[in-house]
């Protein structure tokens, strides 16, 4: 067998290779051997009918298919010893005459590759960024100390109608002023203050309490049909037509208090004995504030790295082989037409740019991801979804065990691997150029998400 590569340009190539009888033959031969041992004809035992049949009947086929696999395999093995970094994937070339599997015995084969791009990434100290410190407000204060009393508090019995106030009773409907008979009458039905919408509606029941009756009409104070279809349990087309007033007596009156700043509160939310005071309980709110920050600060960090160094770098690349090698590996994707591919096509080429330069740092300073980075990532990962759910303070222990399981999922794996990798190459990058550190208020850093 032959295969050699010969180059159109300095970013697109052709590898060739001409597969002769004998690369494939015996390989052929044995799959028919088995072929024969398993295939079931009349007028044959099992096992014993003529190889000349079982080559007519499967021949062509049995060859078509090996010499696609030694094809695949020679392909993949030249690229390897040839150390070719190649963008995409090999592709039959345009001018790949038809294979004639036949009568043809030798077969020549082309295929289309696009040769990566040379980067050559220079970090020094000459390069500046900068790393932001965002303020903590009294605003980012008091919203976290309220996320945090509000997780552990609870529902109380008040005696009257508050602004924030959860109203039980039960309702009636009137006809000229009058409970109608066979009127719509829910029972238990539970009213949230905060969600009325006229206001002249919402008076008559502010400041009520237990036992009290107010008439108001609930089209008028409800606006959305479908609230309205759950509160008095009707059908939405019934809540769509319904006019006229309700009776509603209340039987209970509640609201929802945050917990109180207390030892309890503070083992609730970090553990037995781990905030003993007030002092201590502002300062870790502080403290989880600034790890909150901490992360955000160091994504934006990422992004300017990235911005910064595509900057320094020009690169050109095999746009036509590109396109090619995307509408053919996304053939299935309905959503991916020519018109959506020339779209695309500039983030898709500000991604690949990124990925060469990453590469090149990964390559010039042999940084390397170990099993422990990995885990240490998939647990991050796992505690900032413990923190989607308010779970600050989740336990070593449950974040090894969680990022253990992340981890068995090969998928999840790959992802975990990849961002401890990102991160890397980012603290490589921060350690190689010169960090300016800028105070930055809170509004003030998510305007640079703006831009």
């Amino acid at each position: 067998m032959n295969i050699s590569k010969e180059n159109i340009d300095a970013l697109n190539a052709v590898i060739k290779l001409t597969v002769e009888k004998e690369d494939y033959a015996g390989r052929v031969d044995d799959v028919l051997k088995d072929y024969r041992k398993r295939v079931n004809m009349p007028g044959f035992r099992a096992g014993k009918v003529p190889m000349g049949v079982v080559k007519k009947m499967y021949g062509k086929a049995v060859i078509a298919d090996e010499v696609n696999k030694l094809v695949s395999e020679k392909i993949h093995n030249f690229i390897v010893e040839e150390k070719l970094d190649l963008l995409g994937e090999p592709l039959p070339s345009e001018s790949q005459e038809v294979i004639d599997f036949d009568t043809a015995e030798k077969f020549d084969f082309a295929f289309d590759v696009a040769l990566a791009p040379e980067v050559d990434v220079n970090l020094s100290k000459r390069i500046k960024l900068p790393i932001y410190k965002v303020a903590i407000s009294d605003e980012m204060f008091n919203q976290q100390k309220d996320s945090i009393t509000g997780r552990f508090g609870k529902s109380e019995v008040i005696d009257s109608v508050t602004e924030k106030a959860l109203v039980k009773g039960n309702f009636a409907q009137l006809e000229n002023g009058e409970v109608k008979e066979d009127g719509i009458a829910p029972e238990d039905v539970v009213l949230s203050m905060a969600i009325i919408k006229d206001e002249d509606e919402k008076k008559k029941l502010m400041g009520a309490k237990a036992g009290d009756v107010i008439v108001f009409e609930p089209k008028k104070a409800f606006p959305n049909d479908s609230e309205i279809s759950h509160m008095l349990k009707i059908t939405k087309e019934e809540a769509e037509a319904l006019t006229g007033d309700f009776q509603y007596t209340i039987t209970e009156v509640t609201e929802f208090v945050n917990a109180e700043v207390n030892q309890e509160l503070f083992d609730k939310a970090f553990g037995e004995g781990v905030v003993n005071s007030e002092e201590e309980f502002e300062a870790r709110i502080k403290e989880d504030i600034s790890k909150n920050l901490e992360m955000e600060t160091e994504y934006r960090f990422s992004v300017d790295a990235k911005e910064k160094l595509m900057g320094k770098v020009d690169v050109e690349f095999p746009e036509a082989f590109l396109k090619r090698w995307l509408l053919a590996t996304n053939r299935e994707n309905e959503k991916l037409d020519e018109a959506t591919l020339e779209a695309e096509m500039p983030r898709f080429l500000e991604d690949l740019k990124w990925q060469l330069i990453r590469n090149n740092i990964i390559k010039n300073n042999e940084i390397k991801v170990e099993e422990a980075d990995v885990i240490e990532y998939a647990k991050k990962a796992a505690k900032m979804q413990f923190m989607q759910y308010g779970l600050t303070s989740v336990p070593e222990e449950h974040l090894e065990n969680y990022a253990q399981e992340m981890l068995k999922q090969d998928e999840q794996r790959r992802q975990m691997a990849e961002g401890a990798m990102q991160e890397k190459v980012i603290a490589f990058i921060k350690e190689a150029v010169k960090v300016e550190e800028k105070e930055i208020s809170r509004d003030d850093f998510n305007k640079l998400f703006e831009k």
